[in-house]
């Protein structure tokens, strides 16, 4: 917070938008400021949030006419600053990222395009930008169709891109298979990439918290949390505890273990063991995951401030960028420190693990 200042909020900075990093990072210290009740934590979410919004749910720097589900994340600090002052220019932000969804460009089999600008491809980044929203919106406005559209979208990109050898998951699907990157049979990605499977893993136990348990549905995304997590367990370094920015190459020259995709596994693994969900022996796999993260990658500087270290800077696929999904692309991005993706997910693995106590 002393780090990034006023520099989130629209009008301070110039360069400020409506951004699913400063989702992920207000979502961190939504799960502080809940498990710690501390209102400083709060304040901060809800001035850069209200930064954005107009009296009439207007969003500044959002162009829903972009369909990109990168720009649902940030929906859901507005659920939860709805529910706790019931303020019409949440509930009406809210509609707004809703109705996005509801004409979102789909696949065939109806799955969201993660992009207008991407046609045909569904990524495992968007379940977790845009499922966990749409189910708790579901709850809180009764909606139940749009929780099996949410349950749907989990299981079809699984069955597109999960690899039966490892049990890992591709990082996107292109259902045309026209992109570059896309595999002419499979339509799938070329590599297992780390963050691409932490945003997947976070989305499932974020949409299980919302997901009634009667849900015809619910039990096929615990089964596909199990799936994920035993194959996540299979690459977790053995030294260290953590994963690797593309997880099946191990120790490949110029590989790395990564800091956003490690806390997410270590997140997403954690809840599911509280949710009762996993069984509790990967609540052992995400402790050492945990303790490699403080271990290895955070660090404390002159000045007592920590930092979170070793995160990808970006990952994406196609565009003018050329980014072809090999494993030299995923080691071509930068590597920085105290990137709000990592942080955001560094701050929910801690709390996790202290629930878990």
């Amino acid at each position: 917070m002393k780090r990034q200042g006023d520099s989130l909020l629209y009008g301070r900075n110039p360069k400020a938008k409506w951004a699913y990093e400063t989702g992920v990072f207000l979502r961190g210290l939504e799960a502080v400021w809940m498990r710690t009740g501390n209102a400083k934590y709060y304040d901060f979410l809800k001035d850069v949030i209200d930064s954005y919004l107009e009296p009439d749910g207007t969003i500044a720097t959002y162009k829903p006419e972009e369909y990109n589900l990168d720009n649902i994340n940030c929906g859901k600090m507005l659920l939860t600053l709805y529910q706790k002052t019931k303020e019409e220019k949440y509930r009406k932000a809210a509609f707004l990222l809703m109705k996005q969804l509801e004409n979102q460009p789909r696949t065939r089999e109806g799955g969201f395009w993660h992009k207008q600008i991407y046609p045909y491809q569904m990524w495992l980044d968007g379940i977790y930008m845009a499922s966990p929203f749409l189910a708790r919106f579901a709850r809180m406005f009764d909606r139940p169709a749009a929780l099996d559209d949410v349950t749907n979208q989990i299981i079809w990109i699984e069955n597109h891109t999960r690899d039966p050898r490892t049990g890992l998951l591709y990082h996107a699907w292109d259902e045309s298979r026209r992109q570059e990157w896309a595999n002419p049979v499979t339509g799938c990605s070329k590599s297992f990439w780390g963050r691409a499977m932490g945003w997947y893993a976070m989305g499932i136990v974020d949409v299980l918290e919302f997901l009634p348990r009667a849900h015809p549905r619910r039990t096929a995304l615990v089964d596909i949390l199990k799936r994920l997590s035993k194959a996540l367990a299979n690459y977790q370094d053995s030294e260290t505890g953590l994963w690797y920015q593309v997880l099946d190459q191990g120790k490949r020259d110029k590989n790395y273990l990564e800091a956003s995709a490690s806390s997410m596994f270590v997140y997403a693994m954690a809840e599911g063991v509280r949710m009762g969900c996993l069984d509790k022996k990967y609540a052992s796999v995400a402790r050492k995951g945990y303790e490699g993260l403080t271990k290895h990658l955070i660090k404390i500087d002159p000045d007592g401030a920590v930092s979170l270290t070793q995160i990808c800077s970006v990952g994406g696929l196609g565009g003018p960028q050329k980014r072809d999904g090999s494993f030299e692309y995923y080691m071509s991005e930068p590597i920085v420190v105290n990137d709000l993706k990592g942080v955001g997910a560094f701050l929910m693995a801690s709390i996790e693990i202290d629930r878990l106590r």
